[in-house]
């Protein structure tokens, strides 16, 4: 093969190279024009926190900034009043369990003894004023004695009797022991007391606030010494979990894009780093573009608000912060949408 032909091979080759990576690259360039980009913000939701009680503020244990726990104590209130009302409200408690014990354990054996003491002594006055009454009786018949003598201890007969009956009627209540009606009575008694005490318990308790979810603290509303109020919020608290992308779609999008979507999201504080994200929320109205999408083609046009959730470990993603999202359309989705990030939605 001569020189000649060869170079005019080796230009072929060239050639024929320069051609296909040419074509890839427009390939590529189509593939990249086909994806979706958005523009937005990153949101979050909020808690404004509030007591659930109204005294003077004690103590607030976070800062502005400060990263919290579901269930950490961020704030208390003074407890000085509502500590006495506790004790009193548990010293009632003990007085009426005490009853209750006593109603329900009947009469002592004591008391049953002494009542039957007590019947006896009635007896014995008892035949002891008959005697004297048959006594006397005889001397009126002899003249010894006067019928007024008679009639006087008629009626002290008749008065021990009485006594006798009462004695006798008071050992039958010690032996037959307090009443059922008493005892249901003072049950309830006891149990309304208990209710009160688990009631000024939770009084006690809604002088401590908690933090509903893992967050972030945003605000110190109120400060110690403050007055505070069941409507009137002492922090708040930004969510950290879910995060997501505000953007908004175009009519002309709106078919290409389903939940469960996969995205990437781009923001400038960090322009080298890219966030996972998938589409978790589609708006079912339209609305006019917001003046925060800054691209002029979108400002008069009907959009639909759409929110991409993000993957966010770090905790690099703040509210407010500007980010740009990439969508592929048309995706091929599983039918139950799920987050990317490893938990369900």
């Amino acid at each position: 093969m001569s020189r000649r032909k060869i170079i005019i091979a080796i230009v072929a080759l060239i050639l024929v190279a320069v051609i296909a990576l040419l074509w890839w690259r427009a390939d590529l360039e189509d593939s990249n024009d086909t994806k979706l980009q958005l523009y937005g913000n990153v949101d979050i939701r909020e808690a404004l926190l509030a007591f659930n009680s109204s005294e003077h503020i004690a103590e607030i244990h976070v800062q502005e900034g400060d990263r919290v726990t579901k269930g950490q104590l961020l704030a208390q209130l003074h407890t000085e009043l509502l500590d006495a009302q506790l004790a009193e409200v548990e010293a009632n408690l003990l007085a009426q369990q005490q009853t209750v014990a006593k109603l329900e354990a009947g009469s002592r054996s004591e008391e049953i003894s002494q009542g039957k003491a007590e019947l006896k002594a009635a007896s014995a006055k008892v035949k002891s004023t008959r005697d004297s009454y048959k006594r006397i009786v005889r001397l009126l018949e002899k003249n010894l004695a006067s019928a007024e003598d008679v009639e006087n201890a008629q009626s002290l007969a008749d008065v021990a009797e009485a006594q006798m009956e009462v004695s006798m009627h008071a050992l039958a209540l010690l032996q037959a022991g307090p009443r059922k009606e008493d005892i249901a009575v003072a049950r309830a008694e006891l149990a309304a007391r208990e209710a009160g005490l688990a009631l000024a318990q939770q009084y006690l308790e809604n002088t401590n606030l908690y933090a509903p979810a893992d967050g972030v603290i945003r605000n110190r509303i109120l400060e110690p010494g403050d007055m505070a109020f069941p409507t009137t919020p002492v922090l708040t608290l930004a969510f950290i979990n879910p995060i997501w992308v505000r953007a908004y779609l175009s009519e002309t999008m709106l078919g290409q894009v389903h939940l469960g979507a996969k995205a990437l999201i781009y923001t400038d504080s960090y322009p080298n780093k890219t966030y996972e994200g998938w589409v978790g929320y589609i708006s079912s109205s339209a609305e006019f573009t917001p003046k925060s999408v800054q691209t002029e083609e979108l400002r008069t046009r009907l959009v639909y608000s759409v929110r991409i959730y993000a993957c966010n470990a770090q905790g690099e993603l703040r509210l407010g912060m500007p980010a740009s999202v990439t969508i592929e359309p048309n995706q091929k989705l599983d039918t139950t949408p799920t987050n990317h990030c490893g938990a369900e939605q």
